[in-house]
């Protein structure tokens, strides 16, 4: 199976970059538009149409992209497992677990908005839309760079 995998090595880590980039346009662009969303008046025209954005970014884009990173970067990690005791990879590795989560958290959050509530404050979305990039941030140095 290993070898397999690393027959495949390379494409599977290109889509595993895709995955990631797609993932991480919605992570950025969701908050964007529950800032909006919070903005719009309840059963209004706006709001209706917020809830059909956010909703076909999260089913349509975010999930499955974050359902593809997790897939391929297990696999990458099947080809080799000795990066699972390197420095870099488990401070990436928490990082992605820790954006999995605010993946999360956004879900819960669409689904509320969906409902008719508009949890927490603009300001916390402005705030919380940085986070996810910060953690990507510190993601593509430890596998570029590979500082531990």
């Amino acid at each position: 199976m290993q070898e397999f995998i690393l027959s495949y090595y390379n494409w599977i880590k290109s889509l595993h970059l895709i995955a990631v980039i797609a993932w991480m346009a919605g992570m950025m662009y969701l908050p964007r538009l529950f800032i909006y969303h919070h903005q719009a008046q309840q059963g209004g025209e706006a709001d209706k149409y917020f809830k059909v954005m956010e909703r076909r970014l999260l089913k349509g884009i975010m999930n499955p992209s974050l359902i593809a990173v997790w897939v391929l970067g297990l696999l990458m990690l099947v080809a080799i497992p000795g990066y699972a005791s390197s420095g870099w990879f488990i401070t990436k590795f928490i990082a992605v677990i820790g954006i999995s989560g605010i993946h999360g958290f956004y879900s819960a959050t669409q689904k509320k908005f969906e409902y008719g509530d508009k949890p927490k404050t603009e300001k916390f979305w402005r705030i919380i839309n940085e986070v996810p990039f910060i953690l990507l941030i510190i993601i593509v140095i430890m596998v570029i760079v590979k500082p531990f």
